[in-house]
């Protein structure tokens, strides 16, 4: 089999994906497209994706024809072989900004999330903990101008979270790679802390955890097919801290998808319709995620990424106050500035994701 060239390898790869995005400009320019805006919606995303593969196309072709230029130019005058180095190097660059951009994206990349933090082992200091990566996220939110909702909280008894759900929202259309759920995905998984619980009166540190997961949000209900007869809705009364109740009418909701047994619930809102619509929301979101990971079980092990994980069993990152580090497990990231990590700075954390994810994957194609 003849051996193809960087760039015979590099046309191959691009051509579909420029048939495709000329035949999303071709729909998107059909006014009858967009009386559907959910339609209108997804295709607008995934030309916005393939808009980014479309400029590297452009640029590496520019790069090639420059170059294929000042070698003819040199045949004839020697002074043209001086600009071929520098062409050479431009062209290698702009081959591996194309490469980069081959790598299948994750069709959820754009959404924005649900996040839902979760206490584990520890018991008041694991909720304690909770709150602190909540703050985390909220402040790493307000860095990068997203927008964050509380659709449902349990706060614990010292002020932490037994359980909490957070929209996540982007503002604006998100580019390739900028959305919310691009960012956040990987922070899902078991966070353990290392620290001096403020109930321990010896003074010793002590190891808690908790469970992170990172739900794309669907746009639209339509996205999430639910047959009604299909739900189990129950109401109650909502509770605060140590179980007391907040509320004297059952305006809290609990909806259970019998099929699958995905339960969402919401006492925050003070209608039990507003709980409703918060819980299926939270519920849309959880089946969602249960479609994407059953399609991925069917997708070769060499393109999963070996990154990303929803799963609360895996551990993921240890936050060690005594010593103020932050320790990725996965990525093998280490830093001193736990305190800066915790105030939002989450951004070299997340890069070292992606660089890793995007490595794995690079390699993977390379080897297909």
């Amino acid at each position: 089999m003849t051996q193809l060239t960087p760039d015979e390898s590099a046309k191959l790869a691009v051509e579909p994906l420029l048939a495709e995005y000329e035949e999303l400009e071709r729909q998107l320019a059909d006014p009858s497209i967009h009386a559907d805006a959910g339609l209108a919606r997804k295709l607008g995303r995934r030309y916005a994706e393939l808009g980014a593969v479309h400029a590297g196309h452009e640029e590496w072709r520019g790069a090639l024809d420059d170059l294929e230029a000042a070698r003819e130019l040199a045949a004839e005058d020697s002074a043209f072989a001086e600009e071929i180095p520098a062409l050479e190097a431009a062209l290698e660059e702009s081959r591996e900004r194309l490469h980069r951009l081959l790598i299948p994206r994750d069709p959820d990349d754009s959404r924005d999330v649900i996040l839902e933090i979760k206490a584990g082992e520890g018991g008041e200091e694991s909720a304690l903990f909770a709150g602190d990566l909540l703050r985390m996220y909220l402040r790493h939110a307000e860095r990068n101008g997203w927008r964050t909702e509380v659709i449902d909280s349990n706060e614990s008894d010292l002020g932490g979270y037994k359980d909490i759900s957070v929209a996540v929202k982007f503002k604006g259309n998100p580019g390739p790679g900028e959305g919310v759920y691009a960012r956040l995905k990987y922070e899902g998984g078991v966070h353990r802390v290392q620290r001096v619980p403020v109930t321990e009166s010896q003074g010793r540190i002590h190891t808690s955890a908790a469970g992170v997961l990172v739900l794309p949000e669907p746009d639209e209900a339509v996205e999430i097919e639910i047959d009604p007869n299909e739900l189990r809705i129950d109401v109650y009364r909502s509770s605060g801290p140590g179980g007391q109740s907040v509320n004297t009418t059952d305006s809290a909701v609990r909806i259970t998808h019998i099929p699958t047994g995905v339960v969402a619930s919401c006492q925050n809102e003070k209608s039990q319709l507003q709980n409703k619509e918060q819980a299926m929301r939270i519920l849309r979101a959880r089946l969602h995620a249960i479609q994407v990971e059953a399609a991925a079980a069917e997708v070769s092990q060499a393109r999963r990424s070996q990154v990303r994980t929803v799963d609360r069993s895996e551990r993921i990152r240890t936050y060690n106050y005594p010593e103020n580090r932050i320790a990725d497990h996965r990525t093998g990231y280490k830093a001193y500035n736990l305190d800066q990590v915790l105030d939002g700075d989450l951004g070299p954390v997340i890069q070292s994701c992606l660089d890793a994810d995007e490595s794995a994957q690079l390699a993977a194609l390379q080897n297909s």
